[in-house]
């Protein structure tokens, strides 16, 4: 009789009458296996209870099948959206995902590096911001993949997801001259050289000189990608001398704390100033007025990062570092 606790791969085979390794034949498809064992291994295995050990199979592989998503705040509705998509894609494929949050201080990056790698995680996502230098050795020379959320494809290792930052906010600001008629436009953005930040503002550069616009430097504010950043940001646009008849923002955080102050100033949107953000996450469509803005396809990112790497990690793509843009979509509601 088996013994009591968890159930062994040993007492499936017993219970069953075949061997461990047939019971391993059925359990990983991978070597034929009849009909009738097939259904009578996995009616032993429903019956026991069974479940593989992970931590036993990774002996054997030498494989945790643990993906690591490292983001610089898992606060932001963005990088929950990206999260579940790449946790959906790799459940899929038999991976589990480990979430970090590292600000962009480099010790805070290499603490997690040096965590991730010493439970020897199979592949990385890495999100949006400068590690440093070496930061990424040690799990590199594991040889597991990473999978980078944007930045140029010859900037780093690995492959690059994301969709056109740049082209995105240039998409919006066009929306803005064309469309509304704006002449005087603003810009917040996140920390001064954190990224995505830096790529939408050259968007916003862009359409502005290709209106023929002046690029007022009065009207760029750096703060933070959140939403106390919009509210410290827009407050400093707004007290200029001649203040934006609109405000672009970096992110969707920012450009709801950029509401904030206007109502707190009594300046009404889109009436007095014009509000735009970037991302398109759920509370976009829910604060007043619903903000227009871009969609960022977050979930579709993590979705596709996660296919690349379980990709890689399972032989199926063997081809050199590539990069895959996602569809942006500009999405007009109520602030501008």
């Amino acid at each position: 009789m088996r013994q009591k606790g968890r159930a062994t791969i040993v007492d499936v085979a017993a219970e069953a009458g075949v061997s461990v390794t047939t019971v391993s034949h059925v359990l990983s498809g991978r070597r034929p296996v009849s009909a009738a064992t097939r259904a009578r291994v996995e009616d032993v295995v429903r019956r026991l209870g069974y479940q593989a050990d992970p931590s036993a199979r990774g002996l054997r592989t030498q494989r945790t099948r643990l993906l690591g998503l490292v983001v610089p705040d898992i606060t932001n509705p963005f990088n929950a959206e990206l999260a579940a998509g790449l946790q959906e894609a790799a459940l899929a494929r038999d991976y589990l995902t480990v979430v970090c949050e590292t600000p962009k201080e480099p010790s805070r990056v290499r603490a997690v590096m040096r965590q991730l790698t010493a439970r020897r995680i199979d592949g990385l996502v890495l999100g949006r911001y400068a590690t440093g230098e070496g930061v990424l050795d040690p799990l590199l020379a594991t040889g597991a993949p990473v999978v980078r959320l944007g930045g140029r494809l010859d900037a780093g290792p690995g492959d690059v997801v994301h969709a056109a930052e740049t082209e995105g906010m240039r998409d919006l600001v066009r929306h803005l001259v064309r469309d509304r008629g704006y002449r005087r436009i603003g810009f917040i953005g996140g920390a001064r050289g954190a990224e995505p930040g830096g790529e939408r503002h050259r968007g916003y550069r862009e359409a502005l000189a290709e209106a023929g616009l002046a690029v007022p430097e009065e009207l760029v504010a750096w703060t933070d990608f959140t939403r106390e950043g919009g509210r410290a940001g827009a407050a400093r646009l707004l007290a200029a001398a001649e203040p934006p008849d609109a405000i672009v923002c970096a992110n969707d955080l920012i450009a709801i704390g950029a509401l904030d102050t206007a109502r707190a100033s009594g300046l009404p949107v889109p009436g007095r100033v014009a509000i735009t953000g970037y991302d398109d996450i759920e509370a976009a469509a829910l604060v007043s007025p619903a903000l227009t803005t871009v969609l960022n396809p977050a979930r579709e990112i993590g979705r596709t990062a996660a296919r690349l790497l379980a990709d890689r990690l399972d032989g199926e793509d063997r081809g050199p570092a590539r990069e895959l843009l996602l569809a942006h979509r500009l999405v007009r509601r109520e602030s501008a």
